[in-house]
């Protein structure tokens, strides 16, 4: 005699279901974003029902577990297993992104010299129409920048400015930001920086002036939407000085230090 087969768990399914499609909801808000098909705040509003999907795709995966695991009588564990391995991140990473702008000050415009910032020149028509436009925010922006990070600073370098030109510029290419301007004249790099996902235009630029036999380098990176980038601006300098000391040489740090004085 035939047994009927155990039915599949409705709860499963749709856990499934949810996820995945709360997990495409969130991959094509950013892609769209980056490409142009819809604005920035109709992405943030696409990533925001991904999260609150993942949220019911999480709980329908829990419920469809426990029903599973204590009636016997339906099958799907591993659907609601998979639900949750997709929602997870889905809800987790929205989370650290808020823990992170909460414990970070709300502000998109970073310098290593905040009392005479490097100004855009090239890029300045782009940075005039786009909302957080080309102003640095002076004192009040500064006193931020410098309490949550200490280190962006001004480099002082051993070589002259007409010598790590050509290394600010590697730097650059290495770093897949696109060339907006190169002035050796004026000792003046722009360029912009796009993000992975969102495709987030950031505007760059690197200021070379002598400094004794050597270089004084000042960076300046700013985001031209959102009113916190969440670290990045400050990051991105960070890496960029980083690649940039492997090629040419700084100056000692204490000399970096009362130089500066």
């Amino acid at each position: 005699m035939m047994t009927d087969p155990i039915p599949l768990s409705k709860l499963a399914r749709a856990a499934l279901w949810m996820a995945l499609i709360c997990g495409a909801l969130a991959l094509i808000s950013g892609v769209g974003n980056r490409f142009g098909w819809w604005p920035f705040d109709t992405a943030l509003m696409l990533l925001g029902g991904a999260f609150i999907g993942a949220v019911i795709a999480m709980v329908l995966a829990m419920v469809g577990l426990v029903v599973i695991r204590l009636g016997g009588k339906r099958r799907g564990a591993a659907l609601s297993i998979a639900a949750l391995l997709i929602a997870i991140p889905l809800v987790l990473l929205p989370l650290w992104h808020a823990q992170r702008a909460g414990a970070l000050p709300a502000i998109h415009d970073i310098s290593t010299d905040t009392l005479d910032p490097p100004v855009f020149v090239a890029l300045l028509p782009v940075r005039e129409a786009s909302p957080n436009g080309s102003a640095y925010g002076g004192e009040a922006v500064a006193t931020l920048q410098r309490a949550a990070y200490p280190g962006i600073t001004t480099l002082l370098l051993v070589e002259p400015p007409d010598q790590v030109f050509a290394q600010v510029r590697g730097v650059v290419r290495s770093l897949g930001w696109e060339e907006a301007a190169a002035d050796l004249a004026e000792g003046r790099v722009e360029a912009v920086a796009t993000t992975f996902w969102f495709g987030f235009k950031d505007d760059v630029v690197i200021r070379l002036r002598p400094q004794g036999n050597g270089a004084r380098l000042d960076i300046r990176s700013a985001s031209r939407v959102g009113r916190s980038d969440l670290g990045a601006n400050a990051a991105r300098i960070r890496e960029f000085m980083m690649l940039l000391t492997q090629r040419t040489p700084a100056v000692e740090e204490e000399h970096q230090s009362s130089a500066q004085d």
